[in-house]
Formats: C-alpha cells, structure tokens, sequence
C-alpha cells in the first residue's frame, strides 16, 4: 500500500492512495470525517444577553465554530482520569464580555489555554447596537462527529483512478469541448488524452464517442480531504491511520482468543 501527496496545504490535501481496496478506503474515509477527536463547545454559561438573538441561538453558532488545540494535553471526557466530570486536561473555558455598538467575533473570546483559540478569529457572533450587551462563560471539550457535527474533523471524498484511452481514428475531436474537466485537447483535428488524473469517471465521453473509452482502477484512489476543524490535515490523516491501525490490532487480538 501506497500514499503519494498530490497537492497539500495547512487546510487540503489531495493524495492517491495504491494498492488497496474499497474496504479499506471507505474505513480511512469515515474515520477521517467522524472518528478523529476534534474540540468544540458544548456548553454557554449566559450572564447577560440583550442583543437581539437568543441564547440558544448564539450557543447553537458558538458551538460550530471550530477551535484549535494542542493533541498532546486534551483527552477525551470519556478517556480522562477524572473520570468525566471535567478538568484541565479534558476541558478549556472562553470568556466573552462586550457591548454595543460593535460587530462581536470569534476572535473576542478570550480562552483560559492559549492553544485553544477559533481557528478563524473573524468569525461574526451578533451584531451588538448601542447599549446592547453581551456576556457569557463557554466550555470547549474534545467530541467525535459521530456524536455531533460540530466536531466533525474533515470534509473527505475519493473516487477510483481513472484509465482514459481514445481510438485517435474513430474519437470525436469536439469531445474536447465536450468534457466537464477538460481531460482532452483537441490537436491537429484529433483527440488527445491530457489530463486523464482530472476524469470523474461521468462517462460522457464514451457513451457519445465510441471511440472513447474509460475504465476504474479499484485497487487504487484519489482522495480529496478539507479540514473543517482546527486541526490540519496533515494531523486528521495521521491520526486517522494510527485509529485504523489500533482497530486492527484490536481486531486481530479478538480473533486469536476465539480461536484458542
């Protein structure tokens, strides 16, 4: 098995993935997106509120907002050695206190831990009019996204590697205008595969050109990853395959002791 980066950023990451198999992809897909920790608020504590929104309201976009922090210290509530009940090793507070007239960001709040800060600190809040206040205590915690979306870690998606081949005699040059992607050229009034990578395998192009054909690799994918969490995607994927590969330790440690 196979990993090559295509193209990578702080927040993207395209990557071809060799020599697996849809089960696998699927597996490091859904873990990817739900299954890698990621912190979130859970709870507002509102002492004053006089803008022109409820608090649930202003709670329920508090808690989208995602938020940076440090992998090393955080735990989840359900793994701390509090047992739940909330520490500094498994919750973090922000605090907010402004008033009006001003445009209230995420960029306000001030956290008890420097690591855990909005990922983006120009995210609007309420717009606060003259005189009109706002104070409120938060409570940030690690969650997963199968427990909720706001702690969902990442935007994934993958599709085979497409196999792009053309008859140069029979294929039609206008499929080059044809294409969604652009994955042909047309070149002295003939057809030119250029950018096969780009297919999405919609398969325009063959069902109206008989010369054109295109096939699936399964054995093989690219993959497209988004962060949507304060966590780069260089660390959702890493933690991602340390998940998959102690699920399959644990798997593995299963079977052997029904078999003794």
């Amino acid at each position: 098995m196979n990993i090559k980066i295509l193209e990578k950023s702080d927040t993207k990451m395209r990557f071809l993935l060799e020599k697996a198999n849809p089960a696998f992809a699927n597996a490091l897909r859904r873990i990817a997106k739900n299954e890698v920790p990621t912190m979130a608020i859970e709870y507002v504590d509102f002492e004053e509120n006089t803008s022109g929104m409820f608090d649930e309201l202003i709670a329920h976009r508090l808690g989208l907002m995602p938020l940076t922090f440090d992998t090393d210290v955080y735990n989840l509530k359900s793994e701390c050695k509090c047992g739940g009940k909330g520490c500094s090793r498994c919750e973090v507070t922000l605090v907010l206190e402004k008033q009006g007239p001003c445009v209230v960001k995420s960029g306000d709040m001030k956290s008890t831990d420097e690591s855990v800060q909005t990922a983006d600190r120009d995210i609007p809040i309420i717009e606060l009019l003259e005189n009109q206040r706002i104070k409120f205590e938060a409570v940030a915690q690690l969650g997963l996204g199968t427990e909720h979306i706001k702690w969902q870690a990442s935007n994934v998606g993958y599709q085979y590697v497409p196999t792009v081949k053309i008859n140069a005699e029979k294929a039609d040059p206008k499929m080059a205008d044809i294409c969604p992607t652009h994955v042909f050229e047309k070149k002295d009034d003939k057809l030119k595969v250029v950018a096969e990578d780009k297919c999405i395998l919609c398969m325009r192009c063959a069902e109206i050109s008989e010369g054109v054909s295109v096939s699936a690799d399964d054995t093989s994918f690219i993959f497209n990853i988004e962060s949507v969490s304060g966590l780069t995607v260089k660390e959702i994927l890493n933690k991602s395959l340390d998940i998959l590969e102690e699920r399959s330790e644990e798997l593995a440690d299963s079977v052997k002791k029904s078999v003794k």
